[in-house]
């Protein structure tokens, strides 16, 4: 009998040891996965630049060729509609 519970204690050790290690591999493993996915998110989070400076209202040619910009922005797709409008605003100073 002692030898009996020898083996199902060693067995149980083993299996707990077995349970832990797969435990902290998996947390490592979905660390990395989040790692990861949070180094590719903030690429598409941010926007440019240069909209948060305001134009000078005296510079005509810069107000237009920012417009030009906006254009090409809608255009590829990059702005809606509404985002496109709220920009405009903003640049001629509605």
């Amino acid at each position: 009998m002692p030898g009996l519970l020898r083996g199902m204690a060693r067995t149980a050790v083993v299996a707990g040891t077995a349970t832990a290690v797969s435990n902290r591999v998996s947390r490592r493993q979905a660390g990395r996965w989040a790692n990861q996915a949070a180094a590719q998110q903030p690429q598409y989070a941010q926007q440019p630049q240069y909209y948060e400076q305001a134009p000078p209202q005296d510079d005509t040619s810069a107000q237009l060729e920012q417009l030009q910009r906006l254009g090409e922005l809608k255009a590829q797709g990059v702005l809606t509609e509404q985002e496109f409008q709220e920009q405009k605003a903003r640049i001629l100073g509605r």
